[in-house]
């Protein structure tokens, strides 16, 4: 792996460990943006969306430690975002999608793949550089 590569990954990582710990701190502070997506047949809207920005922060600031710790915690995050991704799906066949519009939902759910696929490469670099210690 060249240098630009790797400080490139390196960046990605640190990018990502912002968003997530942003992203989870937006549940506190905007907890009836998030109403819309949690799907109405579960209890305790507001209980699953306090805990699942207390899982984002957890999980971007997991990414922030060293090797095992940050590998592990770009696992879970490349799972979280496969966990959202029924809803983002569904928001789009949605009458009254929760993002506002449909054109907004196909948005939402092309960056929920950007996610993903951003969440797995950081996995990788991880893996790869706890291997090679």
């Amino acid at each position: 792996m060249n240098k630009f590569t790797y400080y490139t990954l390196v960046v990605l990582r640190f990018l990502l460990a912002l968003f997530m710990i942003n992203g989870g701190v937006q549940h506190f502070l905007k907890p009836d943006f998030y109403v819309p997506f949690v799907p109405s047949f579960l209890p305790y809207t507001q209980t699953i969306i306090l805990l699942s920005g207390v899982l984002e922060i957890a999980l971007g600031v997991a990414l922030l430690f060293p090797k095992r710790i940050s590998k592990y915690g770009a696992l879970a995050i490349f799972l979280l975002m496969l966990v959202f991704l029924p809803v983002h799906i569904s928001d789009i066949f949605s009458s009254t999608p929760a993002i506002g519009s449909h054109k907004a939902a196909w948005i939402r759910l092309f960056v929920q793949f950007i996610f993903i696929v951003w969440a797995w490469g950081v996995y990788r670099f991880l893996a790869k550089k706890e291997n090679k210690g």
